[in-house]
């Protein structure tokens, strides 16, 4: 059985070349990649984020107990030909804003987040467990 090919109609497909070529490039509307692991001791929440550093990062707790993750990056390129004069700038802007629910678990006060090889890495400790008593008997009166 092969694949079925859904096609939009009521654009033609002329229109799909036109719009991603050298020229108009496509935009990515995606999110950044986001893993969630879990230990016995902490969850981790992993972010791609190549080519950020830690300084486009803001990671808090919001008012209503949950991870915020806000994410923006402004860089700036110029070339500049000295045999025609002329100047030459690229704009690339980049923005993410994700809010995660934090398990009842998470140790708020103990949370850390380091940016390392282009990935944010926010570490949520478990709160600790208390041990439960040993079973004895109760003695009825």
């Amino acid at each position: 059985m092969l694949p079925v090919i859904s096609r939009n109609n009521w654009m033609p497909e002329v229109f799909n070349d036109f719009f991603d070529t050298d020229f108009m490039t496509r935009t990515k509307a995606t999110a950044p990649a986001i893993n969630v692991k879990e230990t016995e001791k902490d969850y981790t929440v992993e972010v791609a984020a190549p080519g950020m550093t830690k300084d486009d990062f803001n990671v808090n707790i919001d008012k209503d107990g949950n991870l915020h993750i806000h994410m923006e990056a402004h860089t700036e390129k110029k070339e500049e030909d000295k045999k025609s004069h002329y100047l030459r700038r690229e704009f690339a802007y980049s923005k993410f804003e994700q809010t995660l629910l934090l398990p009842d678990d998470v140790e708020k006060e103990a949370i850390a987040a380091r940016v390392n090889d282009g990935v944010l890495t926010v570490t949520l400790p478990k709160m600790s467990k208390p041990e439960c008593p040993a079973a004895r008997q109760i003695e009825v009166k």
